[in-house]
């Protein structure tokens, strides 16, 4: 009776955990066909996604030249259970010397943004903008020089990490409150990109592991 316990306690204990982390994305051929993807307007070139794996599992592999185009999914995360999220990434070519907080020179080798629903169209969603800088050190955060609407905010920089491999965390929920005063219940969707269209420079990044974590 003790082992059947011990087990059912075990069960239990796994399937909380297994409940408590959100996996957005798979990365592979099969969700690669169907990810949404968009091309910046006015950028002269997509970027290149593909997949591959290694030790760790499935990645996703950037390459921007003079190009910007990201891929989107629509998900639903509570972030009153799950509001940390989790990103392992590398950048292996970064786009040093830029000012990534000017219109001129607002590309990331790597870049997730969490989105949340705050109007009729697009243009009124409210995003943080978690990225990967080549300039600036961690922490460092800023209005996107073309909406307010997206706030950039460091979490990996290739002043300390070029072409290694990086896993960062960061709190949604309190996020959305401090960058754009938003109680946020429930984020809306998830997209990565890699744009170097400001710039005309070429970035190459991976992507691996984003899930959505309770801490």
């Amino acid at each position: 009776m003790k082992i059947i316990l011990k087990l059912l306690i075990s069960l239990f204990l796994f399937t909380e955990i297994g409940l408590a982390e959100i996996k957005v994305f798979k990365f592979t051929e099969a969700e690669l066909s169907k990810l949404e993807v968009r091309k910046v307007r006015g950028a002269d070139n997509k970027t290149n996604y593909s997949v591959g794996s290694n030790e760790n599992g499935n990645f996703l592999k950037s390459v921007a030249d003079n190009a910007a185009s990201g891929l989107g999914k629509e998900v639903k995360i509570d972030l009153n259970k799950t509001p940390f999220i989790n990103i392992t990434w590398k950048v292996e070519k970064d786009l040093s010397g830029i000012k990534e907080n000017t219109k001129k020179g607002h590309d990331f080798a790597a870049r997730v943004f969490a989105v949340k629903k705050t109007g009729a169209t697009p243009l009124s969603n409210r995003a943080i903008n978690y990225v990967f800088s080549s300039n600036h050190q961690i922490g460092f955060t800023s209005p996107s020089p073309y909406t307010k609407k997206s706030v950039d905010n460091v979490l990996s920089t290739t002043k300390n990490n070029l072409n290694q491999w990086v896993t960062v965390k960061a709190n949604v929920k309190e996020d959305f409150k401090k960058f754009h005063n938003l109680d946020v219940n429930e984020l809306d969707g998830l997209a990565i990109m890699s744009d170097t269209d400001n710039s005309k420079m070429k970035a190459i990044a991976y992507f691996q592991n984003i899930y959505f974590s309770a801490n």
